[in-house]
């Protein structure tokens, strides 16, 4: 189980827990601007916004839990188990595995809004990210100071 909450006032917070038993090697992790990412739709990103998160880092990927960008866009994924669904590819959609979507909204987004008109065009997909892996049953939370 996973509980998120962001609230906006004389400041704007976002937060989450990650109850998890065990570890699954995460650790803070700062992303770049111009750190590459490559998704396995064949989109490439080299030059992106910055962020900052709480990751798991394999193949030189970061496996974002949550993260923020340096324009204060956060978003986390949240564990969803029996309710989660994804889609094949889609032709004419921007296709993500699940574990792609938080470095490639952040990346390209600096506001909810953006956030917002971005994910209209995304289809999220049944890939794992490593073979004998199932994807990651998730939803997804993404705040900013607006909302």
């Amino acid at each position: 189980m996973c509980t998120a909450l962001s609230f906006s006032g004389f400041t704007h917070c976002f937060g989450r827990n990650l109850d998890l038993e065990r570890s699954c090697g995460q650790s803070v992790a700062v992303t770049p601007r111009r750190y590459p990412f490559a998704f396995r739709s064949g989109e490439e990103l080299p030059r992106h916004h910055a962020m900052i998160g709480m990751a798991h880092v394999a193949g030189g990927f970061p496996l974002y839990y949550e993260a923020t960008n340096e324009h204060g866009l956060s978003m986390a994924g949240l564990n969803f188990p029996r309710s989660a669904v994804y889609h094949p590819t889609c032709e004419g959609k921007c296709n993500l595995a699940s574990f792609e979507l938080i470095p490639y909204v952040l990346g390209r987004c600096a506001t909810l809004s953006e956030a917002r008109t971005l994910l209209e065009q995304v289809n999220i997909t049944d890939e794992s990210f490593a073979p004998g892996l199932s994807a990651s049953p998730l939803h997804w939370m993404v705040a900013d100071k607006t909302g």
